[in-house]
């Protein structure tokens, strides 16, 4: 269901664990070339730059002599640049020479962009945006790059549109990142700055990127550049060297989510993979029984020296188990893993190793590819799947409804799809209990399943406290265990939880899900009510979604802006459409405050369903792809 509330209130617990903990670990002596590259792995470049020539900071202008550029990067809390009052506004900085950049981060005075363009450039004439805000609020922002190819010397901010009237203000403009290792026929890390892949991570600030930056904290126990993966045992983290290359050893600094049991594996075109290294049984023995609370587990320093050296030009760690720690419950709980650094020792490598472009949106005309508008006698099941508390699914997000394949919940009348609910204490028994409510839901899963595209429906919804239709999409591979939800991506196209005057839309996926999604509400203009007729669509792109309501856009979610600053795209692969009208839970719930006598429906929605009427109807549904 749209918020699988459910859901996350069975893993809160591995949630709240999985933040950053005070993990106490003393780590063997690192090689002197590692100690260099750790002393400086969390320098803001954009600071070094200007202390070592503040020319190398500039701006289109400044309001006046006391706000120049170099008041963003000086390292001083209290001091701000302050452009001149112009949209186009921009501030600039010299790194001196090309890195990789990581992050940028922005602290805003009151007066901030609302629109604005993070760039970069490798001659100061030629730029690149790598991020783009389209709906600042200010405050401070950290720009990830991951999965981007961000390299250069010089970073602007480019402003598009203020928010006030006055200019653009910064407290700070600050810039992370080092420069590739290059290729070396000494022995020498050659992953240092390198791309860096893995599957599913938690949020943007655990990306793999993370695992190549030059650093981890002395002690091992901050919450400071670290990947960590979702709660999955199987789950990777992998270097591209740039050039085949003969590796010797791989260091692997952990945060108390380290691997008991893993692979090191190489690789000639990341897709083919050779084990070079597991640890032995007893190794992984002496791992597992490190188990401890997590507030007195320590973290763990692995130098892997391989007998024989490999050669490949990609290395990944391969999870196969989790470590163990004990909640105060007492009882099991497993995190995902969580690496500080990867290190590759060897020869070999190429400082031209780059991120892939991310997709872009394909040419051509869109043509339909799914319609119904339910004119037959009934249901079409070469098209639609009915779904069934107890068989397709179980029940979700505290919602007291049980799905059901009657014609009482499900049917096709005036030419419209009828999804309407039924009261009767205690008469629907299913394998996951007694329910007092039935509904219907239907998808195309098995019918239907594809990849972008405009996707919208004519619909027609009940208006009453608790009332929860949804005309959304869902990933194909939610029920494969080694993605499942949220990893698996979800598209709320609309939810309706019973208010008449608004209706929302959102994004769930790692590091985005529940009451943390990316999401947007829309209220009907003109004194337009839930319970009349209207469209509602998405745009699903490889760039993005575009969510609207009436062909009034309501939403504008780019993939270059999500994983920037939330988490994994996860929208690159089947889909399949859902509509289904639930009673109360979770999202109703946490609105209309109801707790009796279920939750988030009050009394007087069961009285009206008990009445008979609360439907929703579907005039049309359509897919359309280019």
């Amino acid at each position: 269901m749209p918020s699988r509330t459910t859901l996350i209130a069975t893993t809160a617990a591995l949630v709240a664990l999985a933040a950053p903990m005070a993990f106490a670990a003393p780590a063997p002596a690192p090689d002197p070339a590692a100690k260099a590259a750790a002393a400086a792995w969390d320098t803001d470049r954009a600071a070094s730059a200007y202390a070592a020539n503040p020319a190398a900071v500039t701006a289109s202008g400044s309001e006046n002599p006391a706000s120049g550029p170099g008041a963003a990067t000086d390292g001083n809390a209290t001091t701000r640049w302050s452009s001149d009052f112009a949209d186009n506004a921009w501030i600039r900085v010299d790194l001196g020479s090309s890195i990789r950049i990581n992050q940028v981060k922005l602290e805003w005075e009151a007066a901030y962009g609302k629109k604005y363009v993070l760039e970069v450039s490798k001659d100061g004439t030629n730029w690149t945006p790598f991020y783009t805000e389209d709906a600042g609020t200010g405050g401070n922002v950290t720009a990830h790059t991951y999965p981007q190819e961000v390299t250069g010397r010089y970073v602007r901010m480019r402003g598009v549109e203020r928010a006030t009237a006055w200019g653009y203000s910064l407290f700070s403009f600050q810039v992370y990142g080092g420069e590739p290792a290059p290729a070396s026929t000494t022995r020498s890390n050659l992953a240092l700055n390198h791309p860096a892949y893995g599957d599913l991570y938690q949020h943007a600030g655990n990306s793999p990127a993370f695992v190549t930056d030059g650093g981890w904290p002395a002690d091992l126990k901050a919450d400071r550049s670290r990947w960590s993966s979702d709660w999955n045992a199987d789950r990777w983290v992998g270097v591209d060297l740039g050039a085949t290359s003969t590796i010797n050893s791989v260091d692997l600094y952990w945060e108390a989510a380290y691997a008991v049991d893993y692979e090191i594996q190489v690789s000639d075109d990341n897709r083919t993979w050779r084990t070079v290294h597991r640890p032995s049984a007893a190794e992984v023995a002496a791992r597992r029984a490190d188990v401890k609370a997590p507030a007195e587990a320590v973290g763990r320093h692995d130098t892997i020296n391989l007998p024989t050296p490999a050669t490949g030009r990609y290395v990944r760690m391969l999870g196969k188990e989790r470590r163990s720690f004990y909640n105060p419950a007492p009882s099991t709980a497993q995190f995902g893993y969580s690496l500080y650094e990867f290190q590759v020792w060897g020869t070999g490598g190429s400082a031209d190793a780059a991120y892939p472009a991310l997709p872009k949106n394909p040419g051509g005309a869109y043509r339909t590819t799914f319609f119904d508008d339910f004119t037959g006698s009934g249901l079409d099941r070469s098209k639609w799947r009915v779904v069934r508390t107890g068989t397709e699914m179980g029940p979700v997000n505290g919602e007291s409804q049980a799905y059901v394949d009657s014609p009482d919940n499900i049917r096709t009348e005036n030419g419209a799809l009828v999804l309407e609910s039924k009261y009767c204490k205690g008469c629907t028994s299913t394998p996951n209990g007694t329910f007092d409510f039935t509904s219907g839901r239907v998808d195309t899963n098995t019918k239907f399943d594809f990849t972008y595209g405009k996707v919208s429906a004519r619909m027609k919804l009940p208006v009453g406290d608790g009332f929860w239709p949804a005309f959304w999409l869902l990933g194909s591979d939610v029920d494969d265990p080694a993605v499942s939800w949220p990893g698996s991506g979800e598209t709320d196209i609309m939810e309706n939880i019973g208010y008449g005057d608004w209706t929302s839309s959102g994004l769930h996926g790692p590091g985005y899900s529940a009451d943390g999604n990316i999401g947007a509400s829309q209220t009907y203009p003109n004194g337009g009510r839930a319970d009349e007729w209207h469209t509602y669509g998405v745009e699903w792109t490889p760039e993005g979604m575009t969510f609207t309501v009436d062909d009034r856009v309501v939403q504008q979610t780019s993939r270059q802006k999500l994983e920037s600053t939330r988490g994994k795209w996860v929208f690159d692969h089947n889909q399949y459409v859902i509509l289904n009208l639930a009673l109360g839970g979770a999202y109703p719930g946490g609105y209309n405050q109801v707790t009796q006598p279920y939750w988030g429906l009050p009394q007087s929605s069961v009285d009206r369903i008990a009445q008979g009427g609360i439907k929703a109807e579907i005039d049309w549904v359509r897919v359309e792809q280019k």
